[in-house]
């Protein structure tokens, strides 16, 4: 039986400048400049980060997230 074509797997590059480890997520490009990170892409489309790069980005950005949980 042959496999679905959504299971073919593309390994993409971290989109922070100066980073070429493999991606592990992908977050919106915006969020990513609000945290103080350069992107090598285009800003305003989602931004495809590697692992250390998205841990920096939630430490970053937590005051915020709570803020936003929380409805202020």
């Amino acid at each position: 039986m042959p496999e679905p074509r959504h299971a073919v797997e593309t390994v993409r590059k971290c989109d922070v400048e100066g980073c070429g480890r493999d991606a592990e997520r992908s977050v919106s490009g915006k969020k990513i400049e609000t945290a103080g990170m350069k992107l090598s892409s285009d800003p305003s489309k989602s931004a495809h980060v590697c692992k250390e790069h998205y841990k920096e980005l939630k430490k970053k950005t937590k005051t915020d997230r709570t803020l936003e949980r929380l409805g202020w």
